[in-house]
């Protein structure tokens, strides 16, 4: 397909500053989430996908369940390209628009989505609104070119918006909903390696009940900071257990926890009767998140058991399992590698991370899944989540190449030797 290869080349290096536009405009477009109103932003990837050629399908998630997971509004975009007869694998590409609000420490405008030497600056430009970018183009130059003629399958485009919220108003919702069958599954990624595991991610909420009283006879009260004290104590603890338990996937090295949010108290000169706090407990590959919830819990329950006449409520704010590799995602890596090398003479690494991502969503209902898409080798490197948030433009050329490479492998018809 050397031909057919350059032709695609091509198309991408003459679109380059329409992609840069594209991304621009999206980085524009406040999709802070929390609050989660990320259906303006729908519409305008809409339209511009509309520009390109695509037929483009909106599917709003319905209000009560918008409002059930936290958001204001929530509007999916499916986009189908069929190849040929449309019988061979049909190839889903996911990225979500919606972003963790800015946050301080910018010293560019969080929306602005300005370039400087070669980097663009914003929310969301690496996390994941490069990749709507990225795979849109790729789709687009396999499309223009001689390359159409002989392929078949069908790929489809789910951009979705609630991945900072757990995505299942998004590919959860698609699949369940039947709005797709697919076969593969590649989400957003980095373009120098490929995303074959990454952990899971428990959210607990822990309310320490007590009982009030006054500072001048505090013993008539009973005091929930105290004891919030200790059940943190204890947790830290814990964490430090957590470092003896190592993951066997590259990129992934033990299990984490953090205590991200604290309330609680009444006045200075009141005994606290409540605090709250959110843990956040990070699940390698190999543990199972059931039984890491229900440990978790003993844990907190038999630490509160030390204190006299307190309490707790241990509310489920997320359950997040790992991703782990589904039977024929080889297919993928296969094709990404393959891109890669012919592209730029590299061998794409394939790795772990750290972090969650919606595609657990496609890999739980069995579908061979892998992460990759534009930006550097680690999310560090691009402020993911931080401030000065920023993406390479030549890595979401590199990525765009890689991927369009890889889907016209993808939709190579098999040959049938007998």
């Amino acid at each position: 397909m050397t031909g057919e290869a350059d032709a695609i080349d091509r198309y991408i290096a003459g679109h380059r500053a329409e992609a840069e536009d594209f991304l621009a405009a999206l980085v524009r477009t406040p999709s802070d989430n929390p609050p989660g109103d990320c259906a303006p932003l729908a519409e305008i990837a809409a339209t511009l996908l509309e520009r390109m050629g695509f037929a483009v399908e909106r599917l709003p998630v319905p209000a009560d369940l918008v409002r059930a997971n936290g958001m204001i509004s929530c509007t999916n975009l499916v986009v189908r390209t069929r190849f040929g007869t449309g019988e061979g694998a049909t190839v889903v590409l996911n990225a979500h628009g919606d972003v963790v609000p800015p946050g301080d420490g910018w010293k560019h405008d969080p929306y602005g989505a300005q370039v400087e030497e070669g980097r663009m600056y914003g929310r969301g430009v690496a996390v994941s609104k490069s990749d709507f970018a990225t795979y849109a183009f790729a789709l687009r130059a396999l499309r223009s070119t001689a390359a159409r003629g002989r392929l078949d399958g069908v790929v489809e485009l789910h951009f979705t918006f609630d991945e900072e919220v757990g995505g299942n108003l998004g590919p959860a919702w698609l699949l369940a909903q039947g709005h797709t069958k697919p076969d593969l599954a590649l989400c957003a990624g980095f373009a120098y390696g490929i995303t074959t595991a990454h952990n899971g991610c428990l959210h607990l909420e822990v309310a320490v009940r007590g009982r009030s009283g006054h500072a001048a006879d505090p013993e008539k009260g009973i005091d929930a900071l105290e004891a919030a004290t200790g059940l943190l104590s204890d947790l830290y603890a814990l964490r430090g257990e957590y470092a003896a338990t190592r993951s066997a996937v590259p990129g992934i090295e033990h299990p984490t926890l953090v205590v991200g949010l604290v309330r609680g108290g009444i006045n200075t000169n009141v005994v606290p009767d409540l605090v709250t706090f959110r843990l956040d407990r990070r699940m390698i590959p190999e543990e199972r998140a059931a039984e890491v919830e229900s440990a978790l819990r003993e844990r907190i329950e038999s630490s509160a058991r030390r204190y006299r006449g307190i309490s707790v409520d241990i509310r489920r704010i997320l359950l997040a399992a790992p991703l782990t590799p589904v039977a024929g995602y080889e297919r993928l890596v296969d094709a990404l590698q393959a891109g890669a090398h012919d592209a730029y003479g590299e061998r794409l690494q394939v790795h772990g991370v750290p972090i969650y991502t919606d595609a657990r969503h496609y890999a739980a209902a069995g579908i061979p899944t892998v992460l990759f898409g534009a930006g550097p080798r680690t999310l560090a490197e691009a402020n993911g989540h931080r401030a000065e948030e920023n993406l390479v433009l030549e890595d979401l050329h590199r990525a765009t190449r890689i991927v369009a490479r890889a889907l016209a492998r993808l939709l190579e018809p098999r040959r049938v030797i007998g």
